[in-house]
């Protein structure tokens, strides 16, 4: 591939040089002009006809991705109640711009092809055209309006949360950092306790306020968790760098500032089980899988591990180039249903992260061997047992 750009690459350059040599004959003045450059009324015609032909090819190629790859889950697999909103907004858009480009691509071949060049016919020139300008400025102006007038409205209807959604919502703190995600529950009580950058410490990664009673029951989770049908307020927070909270199946993206809470809501329409269930969720991995089975192959006849299986799982991506392992910084979420999440919560809430801070400071204490001295402690050759151990260590 790299090999093919290169030779793409030079081909193009030497185009480009050779271009520049004939601007550079037809700019001499006297002399031996070569005239054999100049385009004649033949050179023009074949060049409109070009133009026609650049035109069906760009028809062409459009109708046969239309017919090859669209079948692929695009703006048909939401998995959350503003979803489908989303996406018929999405789709609106591609249609419009399809006719646009569709329309505007066909009068400016048609219009190269019309006024080409001919032997005595000179363009006409006017300043403006008041009829012209105020078609072309106005019809946009009053899609676009139209568009953006929609895409507010579908903004405000999926960020708009009342007091009566907020308390039957569940609360979930999501914290970016390089180069990976946490999330913290809010508990029983449904509220999140004080965090700050400033009280992380050992095992507090999150920087959770241990002394606000709000966070007595906050627990964290390396798996997203949520339940089918509930709304899912998530604060998110970042420790480092911008990041982006990304969860594309559930049409939800928002930015984790340093420095400040941002705050997303949906509610999921679909388990993990039933998304994988989907039609077009199976085709699309058993693709995958092929491809995987494929590779699989090659890597096995030169000794290494064959992949694993893809399984479809919905994640949380970060959508900013926050780093050098950008790539890698990715959580499982797992839409359960309400019996499946209360038996997940109910595993996991003891676990809290009051508990955790309080196991291992125990466990560093009980760590912490005191000094045996030995028979003659007044012995000036006596030695610290604890001292020495760490020395031998090192």
């Amino acid at each position: 591939m790299t090999t093919l750009l290169i030779l793409i690459v030079v081909v193009l350059l030497a185009v480009a040089l050779w271009q520049l040599t004939k601007i550079f004959d037809l700019t001499q003045v006297g002399g031996n002009v070569n005239n054999t450059q100049v385009a004649n009324d033949n050179d023009n015609k074949v060049n409109g006809y070009l133009m026609f032909g650049f035109l069906g090819f760009i028809y062409l190629t459009t109708i046969f991705c239309l017919l090859n790859y669209s079948h692929f889950p695009l703006m048909s697999d939401s998995a959350s109640e503003h979803g489908p909103e989303v996406d018929r907004l999405m789709m609106i858009s591609m249609v419009l711009i399809f006719f646009v480009q569709t329309v505007t691509q066909a009068l400016l071949h048609y219009f190269a092809f019309k006024y080409r060049g001919k032997q005595g016919q000179k363009a006409l020139y006017f300043a403006d055209n008041n009829k012209l300008e105020f078609i072309w400025s106005i019809i946009p102006a009053i899609v676009l309006a139209g568009l953006i007038l929609y895409g507010l409205y579908a903004w405000t209807n999926i960020m708009f949360v009342d007091e009566k959604d907020e308390q039957d919502a569940i609360v979930i703190e999501l914290y970016a950092q390089q180069f990976k995600w946490e999330a913290r529950y809010a508990g029983a009580d449904n509220v999140l306790g004080k965090a700050n950058v400033r009280y992380i410490e050992g095992v507090n990664n999150l920087g959770v306020d241990l002394s606000d009673p709000n966070a007595q029951d906050d627990f964290a989770s390396s798996e997203l968790h949520i339940p089918k049908g509930t709304r899912v307020i998530f604060k998110m927070r970042s420790q480092d760098v911008l990041h982006s909270a990304y969860m594309p199946h559930f049409r939800a993206q928002m930015n984790c500032v340093p420095g400040m809470v941002t705050e997303f809501s949906f509610i999921p329409t679909l388990t993990t089980a039933e998304m994988r269930d989907k039609p077009a969720m199976i085709e699309k991995v058993a693709n995958i899988n092929a491809i995987r089975a494929k590779k699989s192959e090659k890597l096995v006849a030169e000794g290494q591990s064959a992949l694993d299986p893809y399984t479809f799982d919905y994640l949380l991506l970060c959508n900013k180039i926050c780093g050098a392992s950008h790539y890698n910084m990715q959580m499982k979420i797992v839409v359960d249903t309400p019996e499946e999440y209360k038996i997940w919560l109910k595993e996991n809430a003891p676990k809290t992260i009051v508990q955790a801070v309080k196991t291992a400071a125990a466990e560093a204490k009980a760590s912490e061997t005191p000094a045996v001295p030995t028979k003659d402690s007044t012995s000036s050759n006596s030695k610290d047992t604890t001292v020495v151990a760490q020395a031998e260590m090192k």
